[in-house]
């Protein structure tokens, strides 16, 4: 087994803490990427919204979310020490490699399957994690219609890329 990534908030509190702390990153990398394509002023400040802003925070929260990485007995033998755990499973349950991300304050791990694809595996993972689990304990919002694709129902290959 394997790990990775940086967030794994136990509490609602941890979590809210770990997206503040993402914020000032997300409003950085904005102002750069926005230098890099040569926005003036003018066009820098009709063009680069708070939302704008709020979708690289979400993701850049999203992508740093801790997720595990093993064989079905591994996860199996996780699940098995954690049967309070609600499973929201994406893929394959026949495949033999699973990523999975437990949110302990909300008693869920999502889980998905792959084969080959171990990165996007990950991605995806993450988006679902934050589009099912987080979004909704951060901001508030259901998680449909968020336009970073935190939520994407794709499957494991990254094939919504």
């Amino acid at each position: 087994m394997e790990t990775h990534g940086t967030i794994a908030p136990a509490s609602l509190d941890e979590a809210e803490a770990a997206f503040d702390r993402v914020g000032p990153t997300a409003q950085v990398v904005v102002r750069e990427t926005a230098k890099a394509m040569e926005f003036d002023r003018e066009e820098y400040s009709e063009r680069v919204t708070g939302d704008v802003i709020e979708t690289v925070r979400n993701a850049l929260f999203a992508e740093s979310l801790s997720v595990t990485v093993g064989t079905r007995a591994e996860f199996d033998d996780w699940r098995a020490a954690h049967e309070e755990y609600e499973l929201v499973e994406l893929g394959n349950p026949d495949v033999e490699r699973v990523a999975w991300h437990a949110v302990p304050f909300a008693e869920t791990v999502l889980a998905t399957t792959f084969q080959n694809e171990e990165d996007a595996a990950v991605s995806t993972l993450r988006r679902n994690a934050f589009g099912r689990v987080y979004r909704d304990a951060l901001l508030g919002e259901e998680s449909e219609g968020d336009s970073s694709g935190a939520d994407s129902e794709s499957d494991a290959t990254g094939a919504d890329r």
